[in-house]
């Protein structure tokens, strides 16, 4: 699991971290080692950074996610997919919020449904062949269960694929193909980097709720500069 801590990245960088047995949380601005994971790729917010639906500040979009009943409803499911494959809850319901708003009835212009906004074609490739089997992939994709665990297991395959959940998240949005012919790295596509700092952001703030009880340090590699919350 990723460190949670109020921290940012001076001017903008990445922030990496993890907690360790004893519960110190370390952050620094680069992978000091391979038990460091990335939590934020920073940049400055856009205009086209917006959660569908909501106009709310990101403190306001917190208070949301966890009062919501459509959230709430949710969130067994998530923990199933977490113990199930491996993925953050925090991190689907990121995806979720940034991807469909917690709208469970959405489509998509290019035909992706539901929570997580997948296209019967990925869906079919992450299916177990018993799931295939038993009912058709739409139905699948509308309903929340079942969408959530195909949205998981994608995100734990790309992540393995690519090396790091930065780069499997620019893959959901703008194909594997895009993220390969950039060299393994962010495409240099405007929505597709908004997508992924908007998920990195949502997901290293919903982790700081989970985390902060749980890491009774924290130790600061690197010029990462100490923030209060909400301020980046």
């Amino acid at each position: 699991m990723i460190a949670a801590a109020p921290v940012c990245a001076a001017g903008g960088g990445e922030v990496w971290g993890y907690v360790d047995g004893a519960g110190v949380a370390h952050v620094a601005d680069h992978a000091v080692d391979s038990r460091y994971a990335l939590v934020l790729r920073g940049r400055e917010a856009s205009e086209t950074d917006r959660v569908p639906g909501k106009t709310m500040t990101r403190s306001k979009l917190l208070t949301w996610l966890e009062f919501a009943p459509e959230v709430k409803a949710a969130q067994p499911w998530l923990r199933e997919a977490e113990l199930a494959t491996g993925v953050d809850a925090e991190l689907l319901k990121a995806v979720i919020t940034v991807e469909s708003g917690y709208k469970g009835d959405s489509v998509s212009p290019k035909g992706a449904v539901g929570l997580m906004q997948i296209t019967p074609a990925t869906a079919e490739r992450y299916l177990t062949r018993a799931e295939a089997a038993a009912r058709p992939v739409d139905e699948h994709l509308r309903d929340a269960r079942s969408n959530i665990l195909i949205g998981a297991r994608m995100l734990a395959d790309l992540s393995r694929r690519f090396g790091g959940m930065h780069l499997a998240l620019a893959a959901w949005n703008a194909g594997e193909g895009r993220v390969r012919r950039s060299g393994g790295q962010l495409p240099e596509i405007a929505e597709t980097r908004s997508h992924v700092h908007m998920v990195l952001e949502l997901y290293w703030a919903l982790l700081q709720q989970r985390q902060l009880g749980r890491a009774r340090e924290l130790r600061l590699t690197g010029p990462v500069a100490s923030a209060e919350p909400g301020t980046h």
